[in-house]
């Protein structure tokens, strides 16, 4: 169920994500005034323990406890329940990020929830959209959009050099919000990083501060764009571990390590357990699995066909199983 406000409900400021519970009854849409309208619409917490949102918000909104906001600002909270525990989303419950419009999951009261949101939303009217997340693996601070569009770079360079453009996995965020505004999910690194909220509160507030987006489009020297060619999972059946001989899927230790490095044909990934003919799954935009051509298994070692870049690799073998292990990228250029 979903609780809107307009003014911040008093003591909100002063929790940490794990106590948001003890004033919000669940996820919530706050609206704020500003000297500007339409409103920004920040999302935090999609996943529990992805706090540096929060963090980054309570920053800003301290900052303006009294003056008045650049512009209207429309916060949303999400997964109130699981940031209690810190976790990234109970057992039981669906992913606060792929519920969105377009989802191909079957969570109808979520569903319902998020319709709500950007319904709200287009209703008020929306400058752009700011999706903040954390990740768990040894990622670099990143932005990702879902549509080549020069406002959509703009945005996210505001935050990083570092853009990647996917359109898959379906029900996200951004892509909803991008029927409406310019959109960008950032990643902040993992949480608790030193200067992360630092950095995802400069963001917000160089986005309040925005007054239009510039007309000319985003050079190239001044963006790396990637572009996600596929989504790799680990099959529910199949085991695995990190310096795990016994398990079906032994990666090498420093996995995630790799993350955002350009990695060449033949490198090493892991081993597959003698007599298992377990295999990685690698789903492309379409859904469908692409994993034999990105993936070889000569002698049990697990090895990459083609050159290619992979993001929010993790050993955090929960994330991996509600998740995925990581997504792999190829450099594009920056659309005229």
């Amino acid at each position: 169920m979903l609780s809107q406000y307009d003014a911040l409900p008093p003591g909100l400021l002063d929790l940490p994500a794990s106590r948001l519970g003890e004033v919000l009854p669940g996820p919530a849409l706050i609206h704020l005034p500003g000297r500007r309208q339409p409103a920004l619409f920040v999302s935090v917490l999609l996943h529990g323990n992805e706090d540096t949102g929060w963090q980054a918000a309570q920053s800003v909104l301290r900052k303006y406890a009294s003056a008045e906001l650049p512009r209207a600002l429309s916060l949303f909270i999400g997964n109130v329940e699981a940031a209690r525990v810190g976790l990234r989303r109970l057992d039981g419950q669906p992913d606060y990020n792929r519920v969105w419009p377009g989802s191909e999951e079957a969570h109808p009261a979520e569903r319902a929830m998020m319709l709500q949101v950007v319904d709200a939303m287009r209703a008020r009217g929306v400058f752009a959209s700011l999706d903040i997340h954390n990740n768990t693996g040894l990622n670099p601070h990143y932005a990702c959009v879902n549509r080549l569009d020069q406002t959509f770079l703009h945005l996210a360079t505001l935050f990083s050099r570092i853009v990647v453009y996917f359109i898959r996995p379906r029900g996200v965020q951004s892509a909803a919000f991008a029927e409406l505004c310019p959109s960008v999910t950032v990643e902040c690194g993992k949480p608790g990083t030193p200067g992360s909220v630092d950095h995802a509160a400069a963001f917000i507030e160089a986005c309040l501060h925005l007054s239009e987006f510039p007309a000319h489009a985003v050079a190239p020297h001044d963006v790396d764009l990637f572009h996600t060619v596929a989504t790799v999972k680990v099959p529910d059946a199949v085991s695995f571990g990190f310096d795990s001989p016994a398990v079906d899927i032994d990666f090498v230790p420093e996995l995630d390590h790799f993350n955002f490095r350009e990695l060449e044909h033949g490198v090493r990934l892991g081993r597959v357990r003698s007599g298992s003919n377990a295999r990685l799954q690698a789903l492309d935009e379409h859904g469908a699995d692409i994993g034999a051509r990105l993936f070889d298994y000569q002698q049990g070692t697990i090895t990459l066909r083609q050159p290619l870049m992979p993001a929010m690799l993790t050993r955090d073998e929960r994330v991996i199983r509600q998740d995925c292990l990581c997504y792999l990228m190829e450099r594009i250029k920056t659309p005229a």
